[in-house]
């Protein structure tokens, strides 16, 4: 079996054209014999045919498509009768990627961007609402149409929450491409929906300044950046960019998931009122903590604590032996406080 080409027709499905060709599979435009309608075929490469994780995989793709019906997402369709080999039907969508928009490394207008964003993230409101999870929100995964309506394609490495894990052979664990993937994606993590808010905020950056947030072009660099390193702000390579719309588009590529939206429902209230994020209290980051700031606390606490010990200790003895305390004693007492006061600050007054 070879793999299909235009002119071939597969289970009454005549194929037209050429789509587009990834790592796994390869899309096709077609014809549907029996009722003239245009769709496409999604057609894994021959070296997955036989892998028994990857038609499962592949299966529940198409499982969890079919089910799919939002404006801003496209799904599957099905399939008739017994297929000559493994593929999927799907909508077809007279569009381009997003990623041809933004290959040139320019910016989007503001209204459009943000435009687009709101329709993306309303997707992402509707697959996490069915325990879906994309992990691969990127440009390349976008559909524009001439009327500028977005839908999210490509269910290949979604988590759909109520099903089991699978792991395809000579697959890294990290999946995703890696200038849009979460940090917790690079340690191997299923993720969840604040992976996809990370994903969108990267693409929205991108729209908003034809930048990605870090400057690595090495994968492995990106990766550690990612990892260890904060994102450039937008308004560095936009100086014009409003700042609460800056704030909303850092908030989502936040390294660490807990700061973050929570949920993309957040994240499009954000990006409805971008004003909401300047009166929203800031998110206090791990990051953003003053160096040996609480242990000069935790050391002046400690020296009160000992020296009152130590002052107790001596008065209690002095009452033993029936002798009067003297007065310097609270006078040292007093010292001893005024000192750990002096070394905090205003924390211990």
């Amino acid at each position: 079996m070879r793999d299909p080409a235009p002119g071939d027709v597969l289970d009454g499905y005549e194929i037209t054209g050429l789509l587009a060709r990834g790592g796994m599979a390869t899309l096709f435009k077609a014809v549907d014999c029996a009722s003239g309608r245009t769709v496409v075929l999604k057609i894994p490469h021959m070296q997955y045919e036989a892998d028994v994780i990857f038609y499962e995989r592949f299966r529940r793709e198409e499982e969890t498509a079919q089910r799919l019906d939002h404006p801003n997402v496209v799904g599957a369709l099905a399939s008739r009768g017994e297929k000559s080999r493994m593929y999927m039907v799907m909508e077809y969508v007279d569009g381009a990627p997003l990623s041809t928009l933004l290959d040139g490394g320019h910016p989007l207008p503001v209204e459009k961007a943000l435009d687009l964003a709101r329709q993306i993230c309303a997707a992402l409101v509707y697959l996490h609402a069915r325990g879906i999870v994309h992990r691969d929100v990127k440009p390349g995964n976008v559909l524009l149409t001439r009327h500028g309506q977005a839908r999210l394609i490509d269910f290949g490495i979604a988590h759909v929450a109520a099903a089991r894990r699978l792991a395809i052979a000579g697959l890294s664990p990290s999946v995703g491409s890696p200038s849009h993937m979460a940090p917790e994606q690079i340690r191997g993590r299923a993720g969840d929906a604040r992976t996809d808010v990370y994903a969108l905020g990267t693409v929205l950056y991108q729209m908003l300044t034809g930048r990605l947030p870090f400057d690595e072009v090495d994968p492995s660099k990106l990766l550690r950046a990612k990892r260890h390193g904060a994102p450039i702000p937008p308004r560095t390579h936009a100086p014009g960019l409003d700042p609460a719309l800056e704030a909303v588009v850092m908030r989502a590529i936040a390294s660490d998931p807990a700061e973050r939206h929570p949920a993309a429902l957040d994240l499009l209230e954000d990006l409805r009122d971008p004003s909401r994020a300047l009166v929203r209290a800031p998110v206090r980051s791990r990051k953003q903590r003053v160096p040996g700031h609480d242990r000069r606390r935790l050391a002046a606490w400690a020296a009160v604590v000992a020296a009152l010990c130590v002052i107790g200790s001596f008065a209690w003895l002095s009452y033993r032996r029936g002798i009067e305390p003297p007065a310097a004693a609270a006078t040292a007492q007093s010292d001893v406080v005024r000192d750990a006061r002096d070394r905090r600050g205003p924390a211990l007054k």
